[in-house]
């Protein structure tokens, strides 16, 4: 895998989120843990050193990204679902 290109970290970012959003949607965990696994994974790069490669900004990015699918910013998901309620909040059904 080619570490440099992001393409990796932003489908781990991806499927992390996918999982928390299908754990909490079948109630195994609820939405504040959820959370507050996000925000545990964002203070850990937050409080990380530097990579030994130079990439002193990276741990910083890594937390700013978690930051936003934590804030609702980000999810593909939660996107159609804010559709989905939108559509169907004047009673009718959607395909």
């Amino acid at each position: 895998m080619d570490g440099g290109s992001g393409a990796a970290g932003l489908a781990a970012l991806s499927v992390c989120e996918s999982i928390l959003l299908s754990l909490t949607e079948n109630e195994i965990i609820d939405d504040a843990e959820a959370r507050a696994i996000l925000a545990d994974a964002a203070a850990a790069h937050r409080g990380a050193p530097p990579l030994a490669d130079g990439g002193a900004g990276d741990h910083e990015e890594a937390a700013a990204l978690i930051e936003r699918v934590l804030q609702g910013g980000n999810s593909v998901r939660h996107a159609s679902r804010r559709a989905e309620q939108a559509g169907t909040a004047d009673g009718e059904a959607q395909p």
